[in-house]
């Protein structure tokens, strides 16, 4: 938002008129305002523009950049690492900064969640479905922005990504309003997808709150939750900055609830025979998928160890 203000700016504006604080508290506010819809089924609409929006800006990035001159300082050396230790814990670092951020929760949750069900039309046909079609579609956004990105701009890639170093780069090459449409586009995915990843919170809340009233959850009381979730939120973004370098360690902590869990639950479930086909697959994949969610918390444990981490409180960048 601070970026697309910026751009739409430009020359015409002080250089930070609006601090990121407030630029924090900016885009809470949107949310909250948002949240106030009732469940995943009433932001069916919200989830269509969030999913939209993020194909049309991660298509643009990569086709701006690699439309564009790359710097003439571009390289794509190899980066050397000390020993082997540590070019194994960096991978490890990395596939747990990429599970954190590419786990595909919100999907399942708005499939399962909305989809209905019965014993006649079982959900998880269609929903396999669905799952293919929406993975489908997450790799033709995500490896166009891995491969192009690197293309434009190998080792100089900066610490925001591919759309700070489209600005950073590309600023002034590039109409603004192709710049700031990207930035837009950004912010009303980031708001929808908000929108999903707490409406679980949110059915706590009310759970919670019918469970020791024994009434239901008025338009207000419901009202009142959504904006206290919202601005603790917004507190902890702002008092908690470099959460953003625990990426890695989340990552491979929260591994388990995509890649072991299931196939736990299905054991319970089901029931199958000892030492069957689907026993011997359903535990392998529950067992490789804890051990891989340790290596990455181990490689995220010695990245912030080998490279430190800077404790800014209510300082963010």
């Amino acid at each position: 938002m601070k970026l697309f203000y910026q751009i739409v700016c430009g020359p015409l504006c002080t250089p930070s008129p609006i601090s990121t604080v407030e630029w924090y508290l900016v885009f809470t506010s949107l949310a909250v305002i948002l949240s106030q819809l009732p469940n995943l089924n009433s932001i069916a609409g919200l989830s269509l523009i969030g999913g939209a929006t993020a194909i049309m800006y991660c298509t643009m990035s990569w086709v701006l950049s690699v439309s564009q001159q790359r710097p003439a300082a571009v390289s794509y050396e190899q980066v050397r690492s000390t020993s082997f230790g540590s070019s194994l814990f960096s991978t490890l670092n990395a596939l747990g900064i990429i599970a954190f951020a590419f786990r595909g929760h919100n999907l399942s949750l708005e499939i399962q969640a909305t989809m209905p069900s019965t014993f006649k039309h079982p959900a998880h046909v269609p929903m396999w479905r669905g799952a293919k079609a929406a993975y489908l579609l997450i790799a033709m956004c995500i490896f166009p922005v891995a491969i192009g990105g690197y293309w434009a701009y190998g080792n100089m890639m900066p610490a925001g990504g591919i759309l700070t170093a489209l600005y950073i780069f590309h600023g002034h090459d590039i109409s603004r309003g192709l710049l700031a449409a990207t930035f837009l586009l950004v912010v009303f995915n980031c708001l929808s997808s908000f929108q999903i990843y707490s409406m679980p919170v949110f059915d706590s809340f009310e759970a919670f709150y019918t469970g020791r009233t024994n009434r239901p959850c008025s338009v207000w009381v419901r009202s009142g939750f959504r904006i206290f979730y919202g601005f603790i939120s917004l507190f902890i973004g702002i008092a908690l900055p470099f959460l953003s370098s625990l990426a890695g360690l989340l990552g491979g902590l929260t591994l388990p609830v995509t890649f072991a869990y299931p196939c736990f639950m299905w054991i319970c479930i089901k029931k199958p025979e000892r030492f069957s086909y689907s026993w011997y697959v359903n535990w392998g994949l529950a067992l490789l998928g804890t051990a891989f969610s340790l290596a990455s918390s181990v490689g995220g444990v010695w990245s912030i160890i080998n490279t430190g981490m800077k404790l800014k409180f209510f300082k963010p960048n």
